[in-house]
């Protein structure tokens, strides 16, 4: 889509590469890209590399997935970084799989999340959590944090500071963190923290997400939504012309 890999598996199947990859003992990480992800890899070299360094990119808006569907990849499914979030913890949660929290808008929305987690998932093992400040960590404060990590033993690192920031952090990290996966969900840790209301599921299918969300923090979002949301349909319709032409 638009020069960026997405996957079109479902829930189960991306879950079960997940735990496979943990039992492997390999390392990479996965991010849940929306739309303003792809556009902003469109303008970022920076963020394409990160984006493109990812293990597995899932398509989180359901625009992304109207549009595979359109390009012929019918079996697309929107893979939503908070469902995906939840429904590995509800897994983790059985088979004590370790993880670590990164993110979280402060500390005490980080305990807010944890709180809820454990409420919802008995069992779930979360072994450790940082909250990072808005800017960029000191090269001392970056390898308290990896070593806090590392020695967590987490199996994976759920990682919220929003996109394209998480990515970025991702690609600089993953050689460096021995967690098998490291997963970038963007806004999933405000939502099951409880600071920020999701979508009805209706607008979620229907595609009118980001108008829910803006109306929720229109200060926050409305020059993304602005900025993107007409430039991916351009750029969509080009893609999809030039492949109807070459076909």
């Amino acid at each position: 889509m638009l020069g960026i890999p997405l996957a079109t598996s479902d829930y189960d199947e991306v879950i079960d590469w997940m735990e496979a990859m943990i039992a492997a003992g390999a390392r990479g990480y996965v991010t849940a890209a929306a739309v303003n992800l792809v556009m902003s890899a469109r303008e970022d070299p920076e963020t394409l590399a990160a984006v493109l360094g990812a293990t597995l990119a899932v398509p989180d808006g359901q625009p992304l997935v109207w549009a595979l569907r359109a390009l012929g990849h019918t079996r697309a499914t929107r893979v939503y970084g908070p469902d995906l979030m939840a429904r590995f913890c509800e897994r983790a949660a059985r088979a004590g799989t370790p993880m670590y929290l990164y993110g979280g808008r402060t500390p005490e929305a980080l305990e807010m999340l944890e709180g809820r987690l454990r409420e919802r998932f008995p069992g779930i093992r979360i072994v450790g959590g940082f909250s990072p400040p808005f800017r960029a960590l000191s090269s001392e404060e970056q390898e308290r944090v990896i070593a806090a990590i590392d020695s967590s033993g987490a199996a994976v690192v759920w990682v919220g500071t929003g996109q394209p920031k998480q990515e970025k952090w991702m690609l600089q990290m993953r050689g460096r963190l021995a967690a098998p996966l490291l997963v970038g969900v963007g806004a999933a840790f405000d939502f099951h923290a409880g600071l920020v209301s999701q979508a009805p599921r209706w607008m979620q299918r229907s595609g009118l997400e980001w108008a829910y969300r803006l109306s929720r923090e229109p200060r926050r979002l409305w020059r993304r939504y602005a900025r993107y949301n007409p430039r991916f349909v351009a750029c969509f319709l080009r893609q999809y012309l030039g492949q109807l032409g070459g076909g």
